[in-house]
């Protein structure tokens, strides 16, 4: 008996949801076991700066390599092209738990990271290309919400995992994880383009670029202004990116189609997407840090503080690609940003003493916001990219929204030890005075306690407040955008794809 059209779509979304999921896990599911790690491979503390790029080295990896697979899953076909990521994948694991030293764990991660970069965008543009049209907005908000649900969930497995075993066991269990997922993407039909070429010194320009750019842009002396590091890794990435439009200008196949960046459509989904990166990794850092600091509450709470937040993500995710086919990218886009923006004001009035309904409301309202976005956002790039682009096109929006936090977390750094130091010009040490009573001693102490605590809170409350006005700077190339630039509108490529402007 034939399978029915409608369980069809949903045994795809079932396994690229699954890979996406897996995959993601290991984006953030080290950072709970760093400390095994540091144990278990005798790191010293002088040496503890090693250890950041265990996390660092998947991050840029999985950047850097996302268009170029992206390109190669366009040409040879999404799902044999997501079972050769996971292949990598899984080679990378079995290295990481069989690192012997801090440096092959770092190598063994950046295999890994290649392996994974895969997963994302080839399961957005297998979404888009499996399913029916009505059923592409909820494709989206599911491979979107799978992913975010994997990321949200990755310290809390990792912090189980090595409950029960040794934190090796976080990797070994991809194993299994990818063996159950490869053999159900071989049911998935593979259609491979013919008479079409990867243009590899593309793919290694857009390498060396976003890398240039990756570690130049997560420098916070790039606003600190105390060292030439960054500028110089931003100059060279500049460069680059000037030499990689110079060669795809000139390409039979490039791998970035000049077309793209010449589309609005596309243009401004990155734009959003850069600007939805930054809010969010500001929110992220900031409410478990000020949870753990001048609220006085343990690791444990500030993470389910936090969870309250990116629980939220997945479900608003699905809800986006639900109200895609009703009503379309733009209103969906600026809803979210809405609430993100709302969700964020509301956090940054909170005082020391916040509680429910406040607590759990307020961060819900800006979770359910970063999940709208996921769907229509990437739908807006997608419809601007011809069809044989999706996984490059879908990959360049994840890279965008990778770099709006690296950015924003390098910002997020700088300013924040700038504006501390500012806030507590004036506050003098509570050092003992000749004869001065215990009592008086302890006054001065609890008064410059107090006067520190209400100095980070007004810290955190900033963050916040600059969050939000990001979320609202990203609705100017969502709402704006036909005003601003009709011009440009009226000449873009007229061979750009029907789908290109439409909301």
């Amino acid at each position: 008996m034939p399978e029915s059209p409608a369980r069809s779509t949903w045994l795809v979304l079932a396994i690229i949801g699954l890979g996406a999921f897996f995959t993601a896990l290991d984006q953030t599911v080290v950072v709970t076991v760093l400390p095994a790690v540091m144990l278990d491979l005798r790191v010293p503390i002088s040496e503890l700066d090693k250890l950041t790029w265990v996390v660092t080295a998947y991050l840029l990896g999985y950047t850097a390599f996302m268009p170029l697979f992206g390109r190669l899953a366009d040409v040879y076909g999404y799902p044999r092209l997501y079972i050769v990521g996971l292949g990598i994948f899984a080679l990378g694991s079995i290295l990481v738990a069989l690192s012997r030293t801090v440096e092959e764990l770092i190598g063994a991660r950046v295999i890994q990271a290649i392996g994974g970069s895969a997963a994302v965008p080839i399961g957005f543009a297998l979404a888009v290309s499996a399913v029916p049209p009505e059923r592409q907005g909820l494709a989206l908000g599911i491979v979107g919400g799978a992913a975010e649900a994997g990321s949200m969930l990755g310290p809390a497995y990792g912090g189980a995992i090595v409950e029960l075993a040794n934190w090796r066991w976080l990797f070994w269990l991809n194993i299994p994880q990818v063996l159950m997922i490869a053999p159900l993407l071989l049911l998935l039909p593979n259609r491979r383009q013919t008479g079409v070429r990867v243009d590899y010194l593309g793919g290694a320009l857009v390498l060396v670029t976003l890398l240039a750019l990756s570690l130049g842009l997560s420098q916070k002396g790039l606003f600190k202004l105390d060292t030439a590091v960054p500028f110089g890794l931003l100059g060279a990435g500049v460069v680059l990116a000037v030499g990689l439009a110079f060669w795809e200008r000139r390409a039979e196949q490039p791998l970035l189609l000049p077309l793209l960046f010449r589309t609005l459509n596309f243009v401004t989904a990155n734009l959003t997407q850069v600007l939805v990166g930054v809010s969010l990794v500001i929110a992220l850092v900031t409410v478990p840090l000020m949870a753990n600091t001048v609220m006085g509450k343990d690791p444990f709470t500030g993470a389910l503080w936090l969870l309250r937040m990116t629980c939220a993500i997945p479900v608003g995710a699905v809800a986006g690609g639900l109200l895609l086919s009703r009503v379309g990218n733009r209103p969906v886009i600026a809803v979210g940003l809405l609430l993100i923006a709302l969700g964020l004001f509301l956090v940054s009035g909170w005082p020391l003493d916040v509680g429910e309904p406040q607590l759990t409301l307020h961060l819900v309202v800006a979770g359910l916001g970063f999940g709208l976005v996921i769907a229509p956002i990437m739908a807006q790039a997608l419809n601007a990219a011809p069809r044989e682009y999706h996984a490059t096109a879908s990959s360049m929006v994840v890279v965008s929204r990778l770099m709006g936090m690296t950015l924003g977390l390098a910002a997020l750094a700088a300013y924040g030890i700038e504006q501390f130091q500012t806030l507590t010009t004036g506050l003098l040490l509570p050092l003992p005075i000749a004869g001065e009573t215990a009592a008086e001693t302890s006054a001065r102490v609890a008064a410059y306690a107090t006067e520190l605590q209400n100095a980070g809170l007004t810290l955190f409350q900033r963050f916040f407040r600059i969050a939000a006005a990001v979320a609202l700077l990203a609705l100017a190339p969502v709402v704006l955008k036909r005003e601003w630039i009709s011009g440009i509108i009226s000449r873009r490529n007229r061979q750009a794809p029907e789908g290109e402007a439409g909301d």
